[in-house]
């Protein structure tokens, strides 16, 4: 029998024991095992945070997405754990750096500001905007813009989810509708083509470095030192194209949004 055979014999016999018995063990096991994946998310989300955030914070606060994931999953529906916990353990630090209230109001009503900017200003153009042409617009001189842009980098923490918004306040009641992969819902399928759609409109047309940082951080999982040695700028350069990458994609989704 291979090793990793086994393994996928002992995790399934793991969770059997937790369904059928609910002992401590198997509890602690199963949350033992899935750590480095909060670990890694932590992580992840940590880089674009201020010094104030901990990393051990963001630990703890995904710990308890991790142990309420355990809870809620059914191995039986086919869907790996990793899956399906990635998303809870996520919205757990979120959650908790929100109730932490970390962005002051000032900040956040800057953020809104530059994202109407934005969108001003390439409705205007029809084209990106550059630094120095929003810098204008708002008044500021460029250094003043990039100091600007190293603030906001606080307020992206959400980023790419922040598009997918619910009318519940409850972040579990939009996971609880998607807990059931083979169920049919035409509405769901319809807003995810057309969320999907205007998705790949506006990052078609987002400058070519702060769509490389996208596609590298989103969708290849790389980490910004990572991505700041692959493109062979600074980490610091990194923080700053993801802000911009990000405020022109709310601007442009809200927008088409209404």
């Amino acid at each position: 029998m291979s090793a990793e055979l086994k393994q996928r014999q002992e995790r399934a016999e793991l969770w059997r024991r937790y369904r059928t018995a609910a002992d401590p063990e198997s509890w602690e096991a199963l949350i033992r095992e899935h750590l480095p994946l909060v670990r890694y998310l932590a992580g992840r989300l940590v880089v674009h945070l201020p010094p104030q955030v901990e990393l051990d914070d963001l630990i703890s606060y995904g710990i308890f997405g991790l142990m309420e994931a355990i809870k809620r999953y059914d191995p039986s529906r086919g869907v790996k754990f990793e899956t399906y916990a990635y998303t809870r353990i996520r919205g757990a630090m979120l959650d908790g750096l929100r109730a932490m209230d970390w962005v002051p109001q000032g900040l956040r009503r800057r953020a809104r500001e530059v994202e109407a900017c934005y969108r001003r200003l390439e409705n205007r153009l029809g084209r990106p905007a550059e630094d120095a042409e929003v810098a204008a617009e708002m008044g500021l001189t460029p250094e003043e813009f990039g100091e600007l842009l190293k603030d906001l980098a606080r307020t992206t923490v959400i980023s790419l989810d922040d598009v997918l918004r619910s009318e519940s306040d409850d972040p579990a009641a939009v996971l609880d509708r998607l807990a059931d992969p083979g169920a049919a819902d035409p509405l769901a399928a319809a807003t995810l083509a057309d969320l999907r759609q205007r998705l790949a409109q506006a990052l078609a047309v987002l400058p070519e470095r702060e769509r490389l940082v996208v596609t590298l951080y989103y969708y290849e999982g790389l980490t910004v030192k990572e991505i700041a040695e692959v493109m062979g700028v600074s980490p610091s350069r990194v923080s700053q194209l993801h802000t911009r990458a990000i405020l022109r994609l709310r601007a442009r989704l809200g927008e088409d949004g209404g």
